[in-house]
């Protein structure tokens, strides 16, 4: 997978540019506030259907433009793809690829996929469960459109149970649906369960090999996936998960009502990080840390390698001058095989390192 070209127009500080990209390395430099990440996001985008940043679409139009165009020629499994996102103040998106109209961010995402790494995915480890999940539904919304479609009709079905909570003690009649959203929320959650499940088994035997070996050997990352606790055995059939999340939803009926609050399901879900059999979260070193993130973020990237047969559009934003020179050449030395884009604020070695081109962006020009 790769990005041949992007065009954008009304995007964030970018008027009208375009730029051509290598299919290895592509450097990004300038100063801070210059639209080095605007670039990165508008790439992510086009590959998700939604920003890594922004909560509206509306947000991403430039300040003196009424819309915003992000287009993109991309090459996967030996064909040519042209993705493009049309976003206005006033009314919905437009998406297409290959000028054929698409409604789901899903539809994307069959067209390239990409692992965007920033700063604040190196305190990934330490943050709290949110976090983590966000990291496993990003990365499974990409790789599975089943689970996006489980994942977006769980959430609102939880939305409409959390409303429920909040207002039957003005209008009882309310908890007369109650039933109705708390199957809903069974049904997909179950999924979301099996899918999460698999895809950490997977998640965990590539971040051990990474981290055992940014470590020198020294240390072991394992990895745990948890759930509700009436799940014994997250990789059951899926009506087993189902019982289990029926079970544990009953159980906590009375709270519920009490609290106001879903207090049940996969809505909390997490990842256990564990270094040489302790918490991460708890008891590892800054650095630790530091090393646990790099490995889950490079193991994503060969989870997507397997499924997809090519690598991912690598983006690193900014990641590398957070980290110590040998975590760098760690990262550097992981990243060859698949396109890379890398942003800094001064231009280094990186491309004679990697063979690629240097972009300088200033006030949203491309040069």
């Amino acid at each position: 997978m790769r990005i041949e070209r992007l065009e954008l127009e009304g995007f964030r500080n970018y008027v009208c540019q375009a730029a051509d990209f290598d299919p290895r390395c592509n450097v990004v430099c300038g100063e801070n506030a210059q639209g080095k990440t605007n670039l990165l996001e508008a790439l992510v985008y086009l590959s998700r259907g939604r920003s890594p940043r922004a909560r509206t679409d509306r947000e991403m139009i430039g300040f003196q433009a009424e819309a915003a165009r992000l287009r993109t020629r991309a090459a996967s499994r030996e064909r040519e793809f042209w993705v493009q996102a049309d976003l206005f103040r006033g009314r919905r998106r437009r998406l297409t690829v290959n000028q054929v109209p698409v409604k789901t961010n899903a539809a994307l995402g069959d067209v390239y996929h990409t692992v965007l790494f920033q700063p604040e995915d190196l305190y990934l480890i330490r943050e709290g469960a949110a976090a983590r999940r966000r990291f496993l539904d990003t990365a499974l919304c990409q790789l599975r459109p089943r689970y996006a479609a489980a994942l977006a009709g769980y959430e609102r079905a939880r939305e409409q149970k959390t409303r429920i909570l909040r207002d039957y003690d003005q209008r009882p009649d309310l908890l007369e649906a109650l039933p109705e959203f708390n199957e809903q929320m069974i049904r997909l959650g179950a999924a979301l369960v099996q899918y999460r499940y698999q895809f950490c088994l997977r998640l965990a035997e590539y971040a051990a090999l990474h981290h055992r070996e940014c470590s020198g050997g020294r240390e072991t990352l394992t990895l745990q996936y948890q759930t509700v606790s009436s799940i014994e055995d997250p990789g059951a059939e899926i009506g087993i998960l189902a019982d289990r999340l029926r079970r544990h939803m009953e159980s906590h009926r009375e709270a519920e009502l009490s609290s106001r609050l879903c207090l049940s399901g996969p809505h909390k879900d997490d990842i256990l990080v564990s270094i040489d059999g302790r918490e991460a979260k708890q008891y590892a070193s800054q650095g630790q840390t530091r090393t646990a993130a790099l490995a889950l973020k490079l193991a994503e990237r060969e989870i997507y390698k397997n499924a997809a047969g090519e690598y991912p559009v690598l983006l690193l934003d900014d990641v590398l001058s957070e980290l110590d020179p040998r975590r760098q050449e760690f990262v550097l030395n992981r990243i060859a095989g698949g396109q890379v884009f890398i942003t800094c604020c001064e231009e280094d070695r990186l491309p004679s390192l990697l063979g690629g081109r240097v972009f300088h962006v200033e006030q949203g020009n491309i040069l």
